[in-house]
């Protein structure tokens, strides 16, 4: 199968049933982002594990699936600055027992800290930006790695994002190092035996409340929503992304401002 351009990826619409019967691990499914392709994922069929640090936006995040007529979701709240090897081992050892099974991961959430240049960069902060961005999901895809080898449709993606600017630091040398992850994974899990995709997705600027942290001078009304975005993770988490893996898509510039006007970031 030849590999899709952006267009393709943007324009796709799951079907209702096409992801039915596979469990997706979507982190940083609270809001932004992440909130929308565990929306879509679910509308899709698959029951969604919702991982966030915060209980109560992952609640709102249950309840709507719920309300929906979707299957039910389940909730696991984590923060990845603080997590252990352990307790990544327990997330997948519940996953295991209560579900039965894992066919996909989102590895999509992230925290920045602060934009300071590297001279003036506190130690400390750098420490937890790297374990939150880097050693967290590494870990995390370590404890859920033999899960998605047996699935038959194993998929990882990986919110990505070009960080190497001045001031971004920590985040920006992990965001680097996510981008060599898949680079890494996709290699080691292109046989026939254990085949997992493992791909990066690179959104470009999103109406988030993280985008509007950062950048809060910018209209956020000429960002594409949150929704706009999640065409190219259901494809490459579902049946019709095939054997295609090891690539970095990325959709910025190519995504048409969705005309409703903006109530806030999401």
């Amino acid at each position: 199968m030849s590999d899709p351009d952006v267009a393709t990826l943007i324009d796709h619409h799951a079907r209702a049933d096409s992801l039915a019967g596979r469990v997706i691990l979507v982190t940083g499914a609270a809001e932004g982002i992440g909130r929308a392709v565990s929306m879509a994922v679910a509308a899709a069929g698959a029951t969604v594990i919702l991982l966030d640090r915060e209980i109560k936006p992952l609640e709102k995040a249950y309840d709507q699936i719920e309300a929906a007529g979707n299957p039910q979701p389940a909730i696991y709240p984590l923060n990845f600055e603080g997590a252990t090897v352990k307790d990544y081992a327990d997330l997948a050892e519940n996953i295991l027992g209560s579900l039965g099974r894992l066919d996909g991961l989102v590895l999509n959430a992230g925290w920045a800290g602060n934009l300071t240049p590297m001279k003036y960069y506190d130690p400390e902060l750098w420490a937890r930006v790297m374990h939150a961005n880097l050693n967290g999901p590494v870990f995390l895809t370590q404890a859920v790695l033999p899960m998605l080898e047996v699935s038959g449709e194993g998929s990882i993606v990986v919110s990505t994002q070009n960080a190497r600017k001045a001031f971004w630091g920590a985040f920006g040398v992990a965001k680097a190092g996510q981008d060599a992850l898949i680079d890494i994974l996709a290699l080691e899990h292109s046989g026939e035996k254990g085949f997992i995709r493992v791909n990066g997705i690179d959104t470009g600027p999103v109406r988030t409340r993280f985008r509007a942290l950062h950048f809060p001078g910018e209209n956020p009304a000429l960002l594409p929503t949150p929704e706009q975005v999640v065409g190219p993770y259901l494809y490459l988490l579902g049946p019709d992304a095939g054997r295609v893996t090891g690539r970095h898509f990325s959709l910025e510039g190519r995504i048409t401002v969705a005309e409703a006007s903006a109530t806030g970031p999401s």
